[in-house]
């Protein structure tokens, strides 16, 4: 465990700006990446990281662990960014502290991005690379959860009902802040440390382009949440998107679907971004990668002798 990190207003403040910077939607999006490309090695890799560069479903992917490279169980990591943006590279450094938590492999996809490739390109891609993890990398379908952030978080869910509704049940959901409503535009506030409205509603229309607000394929919140896997979830209380997803945390109870809900008062959109240099963002990565690798394992316990630390 890295023992130094920054104090969190530092940590705040130094972010404040540089988001402003680039989540301008005055910016063209190619602009966006750049400048969130640039800043991705700031954020370091903990110790015994490997990665290695492979393809799902023809999309570039990088599977990612920490400590012994071979594991029973995977995690496919959704990155954020509105659909529009975000990287491998940008996520990389979450995704590592998620497998070190998780003790299992990480795969980040690079799916594919609005507006070059608007709604259900992403979602195609996201479903086509489950599926690949299942058929040619020797994981079972409760072996494998997936998780994501922000966009890649309602994206996560999208991907969980295909696969649900076509009989396929991942083990679990892991969701940072999940954007499951991106035609909403009520936002009590245009504007927090991370996200603004102005940025976020031109990259939801242009990666909904002319399909309907209301499709479960883009907005998760209005569809059906009913057999969907375990979740844990999080979300800072000050967001942008706080309302939806307390919304979205209240249907999925109603749905009957296991949650782990967690709020924090402190923590920012998506500050699991910073968990190598902020130790509340570290602690957030541990919650939430300790849930999923218990998660992932329970279908070793089945057929395993019994033992007390089947689900370290």
């Amino acid at each position: 465990m890295r023992s130094f990190y920054l104090p969190l207003p530092i940590v705040a403040a130094s972010l404040k700006p540089f988001y402003r910077l680039a989540l301008n939607a005055r910016l063209p999006f190619a602009v966006q990446r750049k400048i969130l490309e640039a800043a991705s090695p700031l954020q370091t890799l903990p110790h015994g990281t490997v990665s290695e560069k492979l393809t799902l479903a023809g999309r570039q992917a990088e599977r990612i662990t920490v400590g012994a490279t071979e594991r029973t169980t995977a995690v496919l990591y959704l990155h954020g960014g509105a659909y529009t943006i975000g990287s491998i590279a940008t996520h990389r450094s979450l995704a590592a502290h998620l497998a070190r938590e998780s003790a299992s492999a990480v795969y980040v996809l690079d799916y594919s991005l609005a507006p070059e490739n608007p709604l259900p390109a992403g979602l195609n891609d996201a479903v086509a690379a489950f599926r690949e993890l299942v058929t040619s990398h020797g994981f079972s379908a409760d072996r494998v959860a997936i998780a994501g952030d922000s966009a890649g978080g309602g994206l996560a869910v999208a991907t969980a009902r295909r696969l649900v509704d076509d009989g396929i049940l991942p083990a679990a959901l892991g969701l940072i802040s999940p954007w499951v409503d991106p035609g909403a535009r009520d936002a009590q506030f245009d504007r927090d440390l991370v996200v603004n409205t102005a940025w976020s509603f031109a990259s939801a229309d242009a990666y909904l382009h002319e399909g309907d607000p209301l499709d479960q394929r883009f907005a998760p919140l209005h569809g059906d949440l009913s057999g969907l896997p375990p979740v844990v979830m999080h979300v800072g209380t000050s967001e942008v998107l706080y309302p939806q997803i307390v919304a979205f945390h209240d249907k999925l109870l109603l749905s009957g679907v296991e949650v782990d809900y967690v709020e924090y008062e402190k923590l920012w959109h998506v500050a699991h971004l910073q968990a190598s240099i902020l130790r509340e963002a570290a602690d957030a990565v541990h919650h939430m990668g300790a849930f999923l690798g218990a998660t992932v394992r329970t279908s070793e316990v089945v057929f395993a002798e019994p033992a007390s630390s089947d689900l370290v």
